[in-house]
């Protein structure tokens, strides 16, 4: 019987640190918490600790992975991190977080730059590891701390973002079927500038220049060593972008929109994925929207959704569901999953 590759399990970690839209509304008394829950569908985002690092929180993640049963450290074939946020320029992050780990020396480890769609293009990795390589148990991290980009007096960014990172468990099952594909993928470097943190690599080092703090027309700050978003430019190319994707996707698989039980996009905003869902005319009830109390995690915001709405029964064995990533780069990413039997 053929080997196809299956979501095992997911663990999620979020940090302690919270900011919540009281205190937002407080700095930016243009924005009362009602108008900002709105507009992002965020409460409270999870910020990380001045010397917590991704890789902290993605080991936090694995170890509660770990601890639950859901495998043992020694059975971890391959480590695959997905970080904008790596410790070092240099080493590789998932060599530091195998021996933290305590992987065994014969598990591969890869990092992975990517952000909003990392998680899908994780999985990719995972299943092809697994399926052409006899991989038997790939670890996929996503994790992320946006924060730490973010300035304090840019209300633009810093209300939509939370520092988190998942676990996710991707593990060889024999069966017929594939769980796991078709899987689509894209890039547009044209808007890489849209959202860019544009100092602090070799491009464009850090130095007095950059560190120089402007204000732009809506009140927000920032320099040149800061994220900075162009929320219209990545709203109209999300728009365009993601409805042609879930449709080319489904013609691939050979199945209708209808026939897909769940949708859990990359949870960029409650504005972002109610439009998304609308042009999709796609029913509230098989739609994921999960951030009020995380805000938009990047690249770990759909495996925190698919274990969330798993959880809650949203998400039941046997489910197709569509997992859709996008966002900085341009980058994007889609693939359907068939739920098996058991939680993530």
């Amino acid at each position: 019987m053929p080997v196809t590759a299956i979501i095992a399990a997911i663990d999620e970690y979020l940090p302690a640190g919270e900011l919540s839209n009281l205190e937002l509304a407080a700095q930016f008394p243009d924005w009362p918490p009602e108008k900002i829950l709105e507009k992002t569908g965020v409460e409270v985002r999870r910020i990380a600790g001045t010397d917590e690092c991704a890789s902290d929180l993605g080991l936090a993640a694995a170890r509660k992975l770990f601890e639950r049963g859901a495998a043992r450290p020694e059975e971890i074939d391959f480590l695959l991190f997905c970080s904008q946020a790596p410790d070092y320029i240099l080493p590789t992050t998932a060599c530091v977080l195998q021996q933290r780990l305590g992987l065994p020396t014969s598990c591969g480890a890869l990092d992975i730059n990517l952000g909003c769609s990392g998680f899908v293009y994780g999985l990719s990795l995972a299943k092809g590891l697994i399926e052409s390589c006899g991989m038997r148990n790939v670890l996929l991290i996503t994790a992320d701390t946006y924060s730490k980009f973010i300035h304090p007096r840019d209300k633009s960014v810093r209300t939509v973002f939370g520092d988190g990172a998942a676990a996710t468990l991707v593990r060889a099952m024999e069966s017929p079927e594939a769980s796991l594909g078709p899987f689509l993928f894209g890039s547009d470097g044209g808007g890489a500038q849209n959202l860019i943190v544009p100092a602090g690599g070799f491009r464009l080092p850090r130095s007095a220049a950059t560190a120089l703090e402007q204000g732009d027309a809506s009140g927000n700050v920032r320099s040149g060593d800061h994220l900075y978003m162009n929320g219209p430019e990545i709203m109209q190319f999300t728009l365009k972008m993601v409805p042609a994707l879930c449709r080319q996707l489904v013609e691939r698989a050979g199945v209708e929109l209808g026939q897909v039980d769940y949708f859990v996009f990359h949870q960029a905003s409650a504005y972002m994925l109610e439009t998304l869902r609308k042009k999709l005319k796609i029913p509230a009830e098989k739609f994921s929207v999960c951030l009020r109390d995380t805000g938009n995690t990047v690249s770990s915001t759909i495996p925190i959704a698919l274990k969330r709405d798993r959880a809650r029964g949203a998400i039941k064995s046997g489910n197709l569901v569509m997992l859709v990533g996008f966002g900085v780069g341009y980058s994007w990413a889609a693939t359907l999953c068939r739920v098996q039997n058991g939680e993530f």
